[in-house]
């Protein structure tokens, strides 16, 4: 047993998962498609943002719950689909799914992760949204939809910014090929040929909520809510497919204003603190979704570290809502935002944990001592 203190920041489990992680399952999480200007810029757009607190408000207590789609979550926080999950964590998506019972949001399957979805539905009785590639013909989609609602998945996502497979050059030049991209290699691609009519179709065949991943322009998110889609799912991939793209977050508020209450919004990229759910929260998002974040603590220590870190992210968002001057997610609006240049030339991870510029970065990360919950 370990006599080494629990992390008390997101930033201490960093150490862990790249100590625990294969330098390619590494580069495989942290990184983006070639410049990885889109991954930066998912940052900068976080960075661009400056707070206008209020103050003599009683915040002494504070509601950061919500709903989405109707079901309870603790915080507006989602666990984002991973794809190649068991490159990062051995069980593979029954992790997170766990741990999103445990604390008390919503894990959001991607269709490609192992085990697959009949074996996550059954892993926990606790509501869980399913994201679809497009693995197939017509029937073959129809079939996997199906199936994910007959099992229980309270809504679906379809995966819209993946009709190419973007150039991860960290992948590329160290020939490194993930394991569900592999298992997909010499196939069809189906995903190429998805188009707003195969989105009728499938609308057409389900009674869930029906969600688009990977909305990028206010064009596309009006004809979604012209389409009959709920959920409007702002993201560039984590910066892992259409390079040079804006960051999710700067989308938010004209994508809210453009369809009102008429589609629920979320949005991810880059979402590391509880300052940036904040932020994503005032600019219009119903809730926000972590990739990056939950693959690190998934790496560092699988479930428990996973509904640790969401713990972490929470006392975050109090601390920050009260020194805001805000009582519940529902009072936060743009009133307490500013445009900001963003600081210094920093990049995406150093912004987030400044505590890299300390020392901790490189090859030194790994040598960071640190328990994990379950360790102590």
């Amino acid at each position: 047993m370990s006599t080494n203190p629990q992390p008390r920041t997101a930033f201490q489990y960093l150490a862990r998962a790249k100590a625990n992680l294969t330098p390619q399952a590494w580069d495989y999480l942290m990184g983006g498609s070639e410049t990885e200007t889109s991954l930066n810029r998912n940052r900068r757009a976080l960075d661009s943002i400056a707070f206008r607190p209020r103050v003599l408000r009683d915040v002494s207590s504070i509601d950061m719950s919500t709903t989405l789609f109707g079901h309870k979550m603790r915080i507006p926080v989602m666990l984002a689909p991973i794809g190649s999950i068991e490159d990062i964590v051995a069980e593979g998506a029954t992790a997170p799914t766990r741990a999103a019972a445990a604390f008390g949001t919503i894990h959001m399957l991607s269709s490609v992760a192992h085990p697959g979805l009949e074996a996550v539905a059954k892993e926990v009785d606790h509501p869980k949204f399913f994201q679809l590639y497009i693995r197939g013909d017509s029937d073959t989609v129809d079939d996997t939809v199906k199936r994910a609602v007959d099992s229980g998945y309270r809504a679906i996502a379809i995966c819209v910014d993946r009709n190419f497979y973007g150039r991860r050059e960290r992948d590329i030049a160290k020939s490194h090929t993930p394991t569900r991209r592999g298992a997909q290699a010499n196939t069809v691609d189906y995903q190429a040929m998805l188009s707003w009519k195969d989105v009728d179709r499938i609308r057409a065949n389900v009674d869930v909520p029906l969600m688009l991943k990977g909305i990028g322009t206010v064009e596309d998110a009006k004809l979604a809510v012209e389409h009959g889609i709920e959920g409007v799912y702002i993201s560039n991939h984590g910066g892992r497919q259409l390079d040079h793209s804006q960051g999710s977050v700067s989308l938010v508020a004209e994508i809210s204003a453009a369809v009102g209450k008429q589609a629920t919004i979320i949005v991810d990229g880059c979402i590391l603190r509880g300052t940036d759910v904040v932020k994503a929260l005032a600019l219009g998002a119903d809730a926000v979704a972590i990739g990056r974040l939950q693959g690190i603590a998934l790496g560092a220590g699988g479930a428990e570290a996973v509904a640790h870190v969401l713990e972490i992210l929470e006392t975050e968002m109090r601390s920050c809502m009260g020194l805001l001057g805000v009582c519940s997610v529902g009072e936060l609006g743009p009133q307490y935002l500013a445009e900001v240049e963003p600081l210094g030339d920093r990049t995406w991870l150093e912004s987030a944990f400044p505590l890299l510029r300390e020392g901790y970065g490189g090859s030194d990360i790994a040598d960071l001592s640190l328990a994990l919950p379950g360790e102590r």
